[in-house]
């Protein structure tokens, strides 16, 4: 779609990606007024705003994960006119209730896509191309080495893994993010293999899945199995966090591996210290990154975090306008931890991939 103006329906300011004309923002990391929420990840949804604006279906994972916060919700291509801008949510494939923020005011159309991935995963609606002016986009993998296996060849490496185990009768503990990994995992895997637990972390996540009406593998809160012989045959998902701690004691003898995105590099694997790594990420890869663009129509792009210089200069080189907004989002994460940054673009874990 041609620019029809060169008014900015977000601007970069000290709280975050603003909307002037309907004065709001979109996942602010300071408290403000009214903001408009992508999704429940950490980096995107903070707490200490007045009012808040999500897409329905991550309506209980939000206050989840913020507790009861003012809360208005939309359902996926429902509008809603603020101060004379038109916003609508629309699927982004990333995360339960994820969504891209469509902004319309005076005929120019801006998408603030959030985080995205263009994969159909059982736990999340698809993402959805939506038409605009400027797109505003992440770049987490923006760079031509992350390309994605299909998610069913790596469910089917985890449950050949696990299976593995069990017949030696020792646990399988994956680490994954808990919010959004863990629960793709539990949708994906073969629960007939053995028992699944998890974490505390991810047990109250797996809750609000269940009442948004997501179907996941059973299963049992770790700390609260007392036979240990379940352990032998069991798959236990944990956030990265619990990595090296004492909670894993109680499982004895175990295999470990990591789920993500980062995987794909075999330094990232290394500093992990897992025995597997598996590649599997809820952000989009370099060819999804140029589809969701050209599928947009935009003639400008922003790009908010990941591989950002790597991006835009590949869009400049390609002949759109490309630009940057300096934000404090972050990629794949531990939702208990701080954020997990990506590797640095210059950084020899890049040159060390598969």
């Amino acid at each position: 779609m041609p620019l029809m103006t060169t008014q900015r329906l977000v601007v970069l300011r000290e709280s975050g990606l603003y909307c002037p004309p309907g004065d709001f923002y979109i996942d602010p990391w300071r408290p403000v007024a009214r903001a408009v929420i992508t999704h429940a990840h950490g980096d995107h949804a903070r707490i200490g705003s007045d009012l808040y604006l999500t897409a329905a279906p991550g309506a209980s994972v939000l206050r989840a994960r913020l507790g009861d916060v003012a809360l208005q919700s939309l359902a996926y291509g429902e509008r809603l006119l603020v101060n004379d801008v038109a916003i609508s949510l629309h699927p982004a494939g990333h995360v339960l209730g994820s969504a891209q923020v469509r902004l319309e005011h005076r005929g120019e159309v801006w998408v603030v896509s959030g985080d995205y991935k263009l994969e159909h995963d059982a736990t999340c609606a698809p993402f959805e191309s939506v038409r605009c002016h400027t797109f505003v986009t992440e770049s987490t993998f923006g760079l031509p080495i992350y390309r994605w296996t299909a998610q069913s060849a790596v469910f089917s490496d985890i449950n050949r893994w696990w299976s593995d185990n069990a017949a030696t009768e020792r646990a399988s503990v994956l680490f994954a993010y808990a919010f959004g990994k863990a629960q793709r995992i539990l949708a994906g895997i073969d629960a007939g293999i053995g028992p699944v637990l998890v974490h505390g972390a991810v047990e109250p996540l797996n809750r609000a899945y269940a009442a948004a009406g997501v179907h996941l593998a059973p299963s049992q809160h770790a700390t609260r199995v007392s036979d240990k012989s379940v352990f032998r045959r069991a798959l236990i998902i944990a956030p990265p966090s619990a990595q090296s701690t004492p909670w894993l004691r109680r499982f004895g003898d175990y295999a470990d591996a990591f789920a993500s995105g980062w995987m794909h590099l075999r330094g990232a694997r290394r500093r992990r210290a897992v025995d597997r790594g598996f590649v599997l990420s809820d952000h989009a890869d370099w060819p999804s990154l140029q589809q969701a663009i050209a599928a947009s129509g935009a003639q400008r792009v922003i790009v908010t975090h990941g591989y950002v210089a790597a991006l835009v200069r590949w869009l400049n080189e390609q002949g759109m306008e490309a630009e940057a907004f300096e934000t404090r989002f972050g990629g794949e994460q531990d939702e208990s931890d701080a954020d997990e940054p990506a590797p640095a673009a210059d950084s020899p874990a890049v040159e060390d991939s598969d």
